[in-house]
């Protein structure tokens, strides 16, 4: 039996919400995604925010971190709102239009594919002979 389970992964994550409000995680698909995307991170070099065994595997670790609450899952809403005050403070420091710094966090952070404009690339002319 794989411990924690998903219905007390689910009540961990969902201990902080209203009664009024929606919970944040209602499908083990949802625990899956969160759980594969923070192994992934794990993978790609963060710094676990659990005690490290050795051996123990990044999938298991993000289990760790969700079930003893180091880690949390944010709807999507919120991620938005989070996104919308971060763009707006880099682009007051960086005296940059907010737009074009919105697509680029937009980009780093997958929500946006990158398109690229008027970058055309130029065939060699072949030389007359």
């Amino acid at each position: 039996m794989i411990h924690p389970s998903y219905s007390e992964l689910m009540q961990v994550v969902n201990k902080d919400t209203e009664i009024d409000e929606p919970p944040v995680v209602n499908s083990r698909y949802s625990i899956v995604l969160a759980t594969s995307k923070r192994a992934r991170q794990i993978i790609a070099g963060d710094t676990p925010l659990v005690p490290y065994v050795s051996g123990k595997k990044p999938l298991s670790l993000a289990i760790d971190e969700l079930y003893k609450g180091k880690v949390k899952i944010m709807a999507e809403d919120a991620k938005e709102e989070e996104l919308e005050g971060e763009i707006q403070d880099l682009a007051e420091e960086a005296s940059v239009p907010e737009e074009e710094l919105e697509q680029e966090v937009l980009v780093e952070e997958g929500l946006l594919e990158e398109e690229m404009f008027g970058q055309e690339e130029e065939l060699p002319e072949e030389a007359e002979e």
